[in-house]
């Protein structure tokens, strides 16, 4: 049976790239080995294999950010279960924030 491979694009931030590729490096595994794993796993799972959390509103960096001259412009949306939806492109420095503290 011929595998037939395709290719996936993504853009994200060059620290956290760097980042995941030098503690990959150090586990034997290679960027494209890690998201074929990952995927793979979403596939075993149905679902994502990690339990995504809520980060406190009361954080520190949070309310900087908000109450920078920037809070403006920010709508913070959640979906039905309550969890904070934050688009990445539109609000890099948030979704910075949300999954790096």
């Amino acid at each position: 049976m011929t595998v037939v491979k395709s290719n996936v694009n993504v853009k994200i931030d060059k620290t956290v790239k760097e980042r995941a590729t030098q503690l990959l490096a150090h586990m034997g595994i290679d960027q494209t080995t890690a998201i074929d794993m990952f995927f793979r796993q979403i596939i075993a799972e149905k679902r994502l294999p990690f339990q995504p959390t809520v980060v406190a509103a009361t954080d520190t960096a949070l309310i900087a950010l908000l109450e920078s001259n920037k809070a403006n412009e920010y709508t913070l949306d959640t979906d039905n279960n309550g969890t904070l939806r934050i688009d990445k492109n539109l609000h890099a420095d948030l979704y910075d924030w949300a999954v790096n503290g």
